[in-house]
Parts: C-alpha cells; sequence; structure tokens
C-alpha cells in the first residue's frame, strides 16, 4: 500500500486537547466522572448520562478490529490512494472510526489486536492510525 496522505484536521475548543496531544504520540480520550464511561468522538457531554463532569485519559493506545473495508475511491487528498478504513474497539470499550496500516491489507482479520500510530500533519498536531500487532 502507498503511504496515506495525511491532512490536518480541524481542532474546536473540544478537540484542542486530542489534537494537542496526537502530536506527542498520546491518544486522549474522555471518561465521565459520574458514570465512569469512556466517550468517544471527543466532546464534554456524557453521552451515557448527560453530564458534564468528564475529563480527559490518555488511551492504552491498543485495541482490535471491529470491522473493516479496503478503499480504492478515495476522495480529496485520498483520491487515488488505496486504504484500509475501519472501527476499532479500544481497549478502554469505544468504537473509533480510523485507518488501518499495513503492507498486508489481504491478511486484516476482525478481531485482530492493533496499536496506535501517529502520522505529523506538519501543522503541530498527527492523525491517529492503527497497525497491526505482530
Amino acid at each position: 500500500m502507498t503511504a496515506l496522505p495525511s491532512p490536518a484536521p480541524e481542532a474546536n475548543p473540544e478537540t484542542e486537547a486530542f489534537w494537542a496531544a496526537t502530536a506527542e504520540g498520546n491518544l486522549l480520550i474522555r471518561r465521565c466522572n459520574d458514570c465512569n464511561e469512556y466517550i468517544w468522538y471527543p466532546r464534554v457531554l456524557c453521552p451515557e448520562c448527560g453530564s458534564f463532569n468528564t475529563d480527559w485519559h490518555e488511551a492504552a493506545g491498543t485495541g482490535t478490529i471491529y470491522s473493516y473495508t479496503l478503499n480504492n475511491r478515495g476522495e480529496g487528498a485520498y483520491r487515488g490512494t488505496s486504504f484500509v478504513l475501519a472501527y476499532v474497539e479500544l481497549t478502554e470499550g469505544p468504537r473509533i472510526m480510523t485507518n488501518i496500516v499495513t503492507d498486508t491489507p489481504e491478511q486484516l482479520s476482525v478481531g485482530d489486536a492493533v496499536r496506535v500510530v501517529f502520522n505529523d500533519t506538519g501543522e503541530g498536531n498527527a492523525l491517529y492510525r492503527f497497525e497491526p500487532v505482530t
């Protein structure tokens, strides 16, 4: 597979700390202090109980492939690039959409163990992606 593009994401006040942490190689997720649920996507409001009493926590950066597809028809920066689009179930529980980076996408399977890697955007943050644990 060819190298994936790394377009810079647009941060907002709720995601600014998340994207800043990616530049340091850290994957942050929020956890609700009232119901103890981990929250994905990055936001202050807990979707489980409606609490705003949430904090950032560093994720383990590990998980398993929940679902994936090999995409050959990207748009924008991804046009002309083959890539694996996947949902990864983090060790903490939430499922996040991401890319799996591998030279052997045909060997991927649902349930495979993966770990986070970061691709620098050149704009003070990085895109989180996952690679198979070998």
